[in-house]
């Protein structure tokens, strides 16, 4: 098979194969593949049809198909593309001594995904230079009224404006089956996120996923998802922005959305996006207006200070609130903020399961602020990271007491990088010992 094959051919030797029932051949494959030795490098044409013949009649589902299983390369993965299109999920992350894919991919991938017979519903295709023009190639695929694609990864592909442009559009005219959508480190700028909002406010937009973190958006970026989420706000779960400048102006311009009384979302991710106490009044107050859905909040890296936390209080601490998951390390919190959010959290104890304060400086006296929660017997906390804390013996005294009190719940506690000595490890023992305690991790050192 020529270099220009295309997976039209490819399908065809499989017919051909079939009706010859070369069974040396397959046999031949099959050996190679139950010994693990099938290497794809110099294999034949008719071999490669033995090999695709041989995955299409498997009699496992074809669920998962990684090219990294068969061979890293852009010529496999065309040779394989009927494969790829009777498959329900499709893998080509790249790894270290795999080829990018290239054009030649990126249109047969398309065809796959215009396919009527096709089973594509996941495609992953991330840390590969696509490109805009491959992004392009690509959107022609998506925009087929044929295309069911359910979950499109395409983190670090080197995507910026252009690309956008033609995603964009493709899901703007099909935007019913994608439920998640990941462009992660891709230089999108606030101009390409711009350009994705038409398909984000189509009243037939599904979309549950979206994870847009590294990709140097800033205010005006917020102010084109805000409204576009807020006019369509009911299919959205997750949202990823972690590691874009947003700044306290741009959690404002979300909030809109948030606090619409149709917003599903479950799981917010902020790292480190220059919020302090100014984003902190405006999240809070949002979330506080509609706190029934969110069960993960992720805040670590920011400057919210005790003042910030102290704004999030009003809606950690109303009845309607169900977070399960609040992370907050690396926030610049003290005692202070200890006592804001020890209060906020034995008011409401029941529904938070993991509980991130870890490289805060809390010392004894911040720690001794949250026990109020942790000893109530509605906590049902299973995993709480205190590390690089500042925590001596007198916090692990009001610790060990406070979980001694109710120690059936937690799985996970991690005191790594404190200056605890056997001494402070001594007065853990009490809780430990219970035969309520269903302790699974502990670390401490």
């Amino acid at each position: 098979m020529d270099e220009d094959v295309s997976p039209e051919k490819s399908i065809n030797l499989f017919h051909c194969l079939n009706e010859l029932n070369d069974g040396s051949l397959v046999e031949e494959i099959q050996q190679a593949l139950r010994s693990g030795r099938l290497t794809t490098d110099e294999l034949s044409p008719a071999q490669w049809s033995a090999l695709v013949f041989i995955l299409l009649s498997s009699e496992e589902d074809l669920e998962v198909f990684d090219l990294k299983k068969y061979s890293a390369s852009e010529e496999a993965l065309l040779r394989l593309m009927p494969v790829v299109k009777a498959s329900n999920k499709a893998l080509y992350g790249y790894a270290e001594g795999a080829e990018n894919l290239q054009r030649k991919s990126c249109g047969a991938l398309s065809s796959v995904l215009s396919s009527q017979c096709s089973s594509l519903r996941e495609l992953d295709l991330s840390n590969n230079q696509l490109q805009d023009s491959g992004v392009k190639l690509l959107s022609a695929g998506l925009e087929s009224p044929h295309c069911r694609l359910e979950t499109l990864s395409l983190s670090g592909c080197g995507i910026t404006e252009e690309g956008c442009s033609s995603l964009g559009s493709a899901l703007k005219s099909n935007p019913s089956s994608l439920r998640e959508l990941d462009l992660r480190d891709n230089q999108l700028q606030d101009s390409g996120v711009k350009l994705l909002t038409g398909f984000l406010e189509s009243p037939r937009c599904s979309l549950e996923t979206l994870r847009l973190s590294d990709c140097w958006i800033t205010e005006e970026g917020c102010s084109s998802l805000g409204s576009a989420l807020k006019s369509n706000p009911s299919s959205l779960r997750e949202l990823d922005l972690r590691g874009n400048q947003l700044q306290d102006s741009g959690v404002k311009l979300l909030t809109g959305f948030l606090e619409s009384p149709r917003c599903r979302l479950e799981t917010l991710r902020l790292f480190s996006c220059g919020i302090t106490e100014e984003g902190c009044s405006s999240l809070g107050s949002a979330l506080k207006s509609n706190p029934s859905s969110l069960r993960e909040l992720h805040l670590s890296g920011n400057q919210l200070q005790d003042s910030g936390v102290k704004l999030l209080t009003g809606f950690l601490e109303s009845p309607r609130c169900s977070l399960e998951t609040l992370s907050l390390s690396r926030c610049g919190i003290t005692e202070e903020g200890c006592s804001s959010l020890g209060s906020a959290l034995k008011s409401n104890p029941s529904s938070l399961r993991k509980l991130d304060l870890s490289a805060n400086q809390l010392q004894d006296s911040g720690v001794k602020l949250l026990t109020g929660f942790l000893e109530s017997p509605h906590c049902r906390l299973e995993t709480l990271s205190l590390s690089f804390c500042g925590i001596r013996e007198e916090g692990c005294s009001s610790l060990g007491s406070a979980l001694k009190s109710n120690p059936s719940s937690l799985r996970e506690l991690d005191l790594s990088y404190n200056q605890l000595q056997d001494s402070g490890v001594k007065l853990l023992t009490g809780f430990l010992e219970s035969p309520h305690c269903r302790l699974e991790t502990l670390r401490w050192k």
